[in-house]
């Protein structure tokens, strides 16, 4: 659910709203309802869903197209330029500001969506500045740290230990100590012993993202939450990027120093899409590794590994944190099948699908009933999901927090991308993010 922005295409976009012709969505017609999505394995639950919404609505038929992440945002985009968009598609929430600045969003007021019926936040998330709703609520996602049983167990370290980390800017608090041991050089050594040599590392103690470009979901955003940090001023369409704070760069400078310590995999080795934290744990190449609701049944998967989670470390605050990402089902301005498309995103929203969907174990619904379903569906394939659920129904020890909502969204990717990388690659100083976060809010100054 990390995004790459698209920087060139949305400027394309923006000048070919005022001029290019708009067909209507591809293969749409009065009697089906194009839809999009970028997750082939939640594609049979969203057949099952279609085939229930077919009978009730006898003469529609629901048209499911599936892209791989990075083609879906290229192909999206191009759709809006060509008027050739769906009806229908899956929403991420960092391109909800763009879509809606550019007009290109249709407003959903009329399907009466009930915040409270929702996980919450969820749906607040989808109202724009203008008071009207452009997404109903999908799923929902948090962070976890996945661990490899074995290595953790040879480390000594119980299930209770990690479940009980604490970090700080300072030392790392136990959590460093943590992955320092379970990081073993070439020769056995691990990284609390004398003699570790962090220039050949056989198995890092954390597996890496990369950078993290301006919100950090999988690499560093849990540990910046949870030192009170927030990404802007205000919790939705802020109008100043906060990159600039003590709080958040002592944070990132020892986050990216576990790499420089060889506690953590390092950008030169790991930077590619290819080679992501499920990769390198896979591959025994790590011990541990941060990562989404979405990737458990990619963990799960893994040929004779042993998969658990724990819950992110308790920070300066005394809280432990995670970002809380929540998809959507929006409808473009120029839908051919608008009322088939009303029909279609307000049964998605409905407990009935999201029920359905939850059956399949593969991602947390929006609705309550929706997230039981899915608990209940893990748990029959033998997979604990508590390090995932337990921060959304505990707000006294956790802190959940949402991606980053403002305009400009492609100029901040195009902007922290690059700064992120360097620091973590380039070991450029903290301090540099200053002068970035200082051309990011001139933009939305704008």
């Amino acid at each position: 659910m990390r995004l790459r922005t698209l920087t060139a295409a949305a400027g394309a976009l923006a000048l070919c709203l005022t001029g290019c012709a708009q067909s209507g969505s591809a293969g749409s017609s009065s009697h089906t309802v194009t839809y999009w999505l970028w997750d082939s394995n939640q594609q049979p639950a969203y057949q099952a869903c279609a085939k229930e919404f077919e009978k009730r609505n006898p003469g529609l038929r629901v048209k499911i197209t599936q892209l791989g992440w990075d083609d879906y945002w290229t192909k999206l985009t191009a759709s809006f330029i060509a008027g050739t968009e769906p009806d229908v598609f899956t929403d991420h929430i960092q391109k909800f500001g763009q879509f809606a600045d550019l007009k290109v969003l249709e407003p959903l007021d009329d399907l009466g969506i009930d915040d409270s019926a929702y996980q919450p936040g969820l749906a607040a998330n989808w109202m724009g500045q203008d008071g009207h709703r452009y997404g109903a609520p999908k799923d929902w996602d948090t962070v976890a740290l996945f661990y490899n049983k074995k290595m953790t167990d040879a480390a000594g370290l119980t299930a209770a230990q990690l479940n009980d980390l604490s970090w700080n800017p300072k030392d790392g608090g136990s959590f460093e100590k943590a992955i320092a041991h379970l990081t073993v050089d070439r020769n056995g050594k691990r990284g609390d012993e004398p003699g570790f040599d962090k220039n050949n590392v056989k198995v890092y103690g954390l597996a890496t993202n990369g950078g993290g470009d301006g919100d950090g979901q999988t690499q560093w955003s849990n540990f910046t939450a949870s030192t009170g940090w927030n990404y802007t001023d205000k919790a939705r369409w802020g109008t100043r990027y906060q990159y600039d704070s003590p709080a958040f760069q002592s944070a990132i400078k020892w986050y990216f120093g576990l790499a420089k310590k060889g506690y953590m995999a390092p950008f030169t080795d790991y930077n590619s899409q290819s080679n992501q934290a499920n990769t390198q744990v896979s591959a025994g190449k790590a011990a541990t590794a941060f990562d989404g609701a979405w990737m458990i049944s990619t963990y799960a998967g893994f040929k004779g590994l042993d998969m658990r989670t724990a819950v992110t470390p308790e920070g300066p605050t005394g809280k432990r944190a995670t970002m809380m990402n929540g998809l959507a089902d929006s409808i473009t301005k120029n839908a051919r099948n608008k009322e088939g498309a009303r029909k279609w995103v307000k049964y998605l929203s409905s407990n009935e699908c999201q029920r359905t969907v939850g059956g399949y174990g593969i991602v947390f619904p929006a609705t309550p009933d929706g997230t039981a379903a899915a608990v209940a569906a893990y748990r029959k394939k033998g997979i604990d999901v508590t390090a995932f659920t337990e921060p959304v129904a505990d707000k006294k020890d956790f802190r959940t927090f949402s991606y980053p909502i403002t305009n400009y969204a492609a100029d901040v990717y195009a902007l922290m991308h690059p700064a992120m990388q360097d620091i973590f690659g380039n070991g450029k100083s903290v301090t540099s993010l200053d002068r970035t976060n200082d051309q990011i809010n001139l933009i939305l100054s704008q």
